[in-house]
């Protein structure tokens, strides 16, 4: 009897869930970072119902979750609601704008931009399936992130934009997309695929030994030494430049929770850096081996320096691909790596003392991240999948060899890929990948980068996980600049329903001449904007 009623509840869950009523909008954008968010402000400013959906409970991604050193490269290429944004952290510190903020701060705005247009967001909601028909997404289905049992949400949207980092509404969509490194050869680059002779920062030293027991390979490898062998420069693979978090600890003595000993402390996952540590006497304080960015409030964005830091270098490999699960197990082990990396520089008697007392000046703040034990949930994305669009952006877009007439957002940032492998090299341990090549003023990125083949989908657009190569994706993939392409996407979308073409027949000339309305803009911005 039991099982008899057990099974007539579980048809009825299944048919409630498959026959549950479609919500319907004008544009459905999934992830509520920040391009996302701008995304949303920017399509309800132009009178489209909206609904964005974002997996997690908290607004911003990196830019409300730790990376309040704002990445840059150029001011001038920062406009419309990008720039406003950065003006909005600064009337809240009492200046015209600024770039480096609290993530407390940074997450207030974002949810005032939701509030003042009157956004729905539908927090704690992930993608589940995509339905299509004749290239076009017509449907969506989303469950709750905390309890994917529940009933589904089914979602319908005249176009979709998708801002996640990882691209899991282009991908369930069909759009072509590639994850890794391609080789120099694909695009005609230099600066693609393995980079050895390019990796000079952030780099062990000679002499640091990859062995437990020194000096005896049969002893195996430290922790975080691939066994693979080095591959010619420029050479494609399927690897990920590492991800890590961006750390905010405060110094305030009220404000400050103790850094602990982490569950899950492994202190062997450290002995390359105790070994680092003992080549290196000269460096005795905490900015050897972290970039400290001071934040406002005695508070700080720490991210990675040096040949061993915060970065989690091989560990994240299967994470663009990986299920829901999967990622959750590599943004725990990401998190007790991070934490457990602040804990040994504090306490192991291997570390220099001047550099235990000195991390033992900081801690948690108490006043950041409440819901989630005071540390970020956000694990900084670099790079995902990427699509194969209409266009690819590449090296010869970031440099001025080939340039575009649709750019509707300006890039500025070095060309930039944090280290991807570590490997022994003539019986030492070096990192490969790091690639910091700049010198270039701000370039336009396409419209036809945010748009797939039309041949695949006709009303996507992707502003985060665009069509460019590694070392091109390298320059662009900066939170402003997501900002500002989510702004151009909104607008495009807007364009498509309004003039009911495919998102690759508006008139982009037009989709330019909107986005130059857009305030504030900036004098002396140069490229196709």
């Amino acid at each position: 009897m039991r099982l008899i009623v057990f099974t007539f509840l579980s048809v009825l869950i299944s048919y409630g869930c498959a026959n549950r009523k479609a919500e319907n909008v004008d544009i459905c954008i999934y992830g509520g970072n920040a391009s996302g968010v701008i995304a949303a402000f920017a399509a309800k400013q132009a009178g489209k119902s909206v609904l964005l959906v974002e997996p997690g409970q908290r607004l911003g991604g990196m830019s409300s979750g730790g990376l309040g050193q704002t990445d840059i490269g150029n001011k001038q290429a920062i406009t419309g609601l990008a720039r406003d944004f950065y003006r909005r952290v600064g009337k809240h510190y009492g200046v015209e704008e600024q770039w480096t903020f609290e993530p407390k701060v940074a997450e207030e705005i974002f949810k005032d931009y939701i509030n003042r247009a009157s956004i729905d967001v539908l927090y704690n909601h992930r993608l589940h399936a995509v339905k299509t028909s004749s290239k076009k997404i017509t449907e969506i289905t989303v469950e709750h992130s905390n309890n994917p049992s529940a009933k589904l949400r089914r979602i319908k949207a005249k176009v979709f934009i998708d801002c996640s980092y990882e691209g899991d509404l282009m991908a369930k969509a069909g759009v072509s997309y590639t994850i890794g490194r391609e080789a120099n050869s694909v695009y005609n680059e230099t600066l693609n695929g393995v980079q050895m002779a390019n990796a000079q920062y952030h780099q062990f030293p000679d002499g640091i030994d990859p062995y437990i027991v020194p000096g005896k390979p049969e002893s195996g490898l430290l922790w975080g030494i691939s066994p693979e062998t080095l591959q010619p420069d420029g050479t494609g693979d399927n690897k990920v430049q590492a991800y890590n978090f961006r750390i905010c600890l405060t110094s305030d003595s009220a404000n400050m929770i103790p850094i602990e000993r982490p569950d899950g402390y492994d202190s062997t996952r450290y002995e390359l850096l105790a070994r680092l540590i003992a080549a290196e006497h000269e460096k005795t304080d905490r900015w050897g081996y972290f970039i400290w960015s001071d934040m406002p409030n005695n508070k700080t964005d720490i991210n990675n320096r040096e040949g061993f830091s915060t970065d989690m270098i091989g560990m994240n490999y299967d994470y663009p691909e990986a299920s829901y699960a999967e990622r959750e197990k590599i943004v725990r082990e990401h998190e007790i790596y991070t934490k457990g990396l602040l804990y040994f520089l504090g306490h192991d008697t291997r570390v220099t003392e001047s550099i235990r007392k000195d991390i033992l000046r900081w801690g948690y703040p108490k006043d950041e991240y409440p819901e989630t034990n005071h540390w970020t949930p956000q694990l900084y994305i670099r790079e995902a999948r990427r699509m194969i669009g209409e266009y690819v952006m590449t090296q010869a877009n970031c440099q001025g060899k080939t340039t575009v007439d649709d750019g509707v957002g300006l890039a500025a940032y070095t060309m930039d890929s944090h280290h991807i492998q570590r490997l022994v090299i003539n019986g030492m341990v070096k990192n490969e990948g790091d690639v910091q090549v700049g010198g270039f003023p701000p370039y336009p990125v396409s419209y036809r980068s945010l748009t797939p083949k039309r041949e695949e989908c006709r009303n996507l657009l992707v502003p985060v996980c665009l069509s460019a190569s590694h070392i091109a994706y390298g320059s662009i993939r900066m939170e402003p600049v997501f900002m500002v392409l989510g702004e151009s996407a909104a607008m495009a979308a807007s364009m498509s329903i309004d003039t009911k073409k495919d998102i690759q027949d508006i008139d982009v000339k037009i989709l330019i001449e909107n986005l130059k309305m857009s305030v504030p803009q900036i004098k002396g911005a140069s490229g196709n904007l």
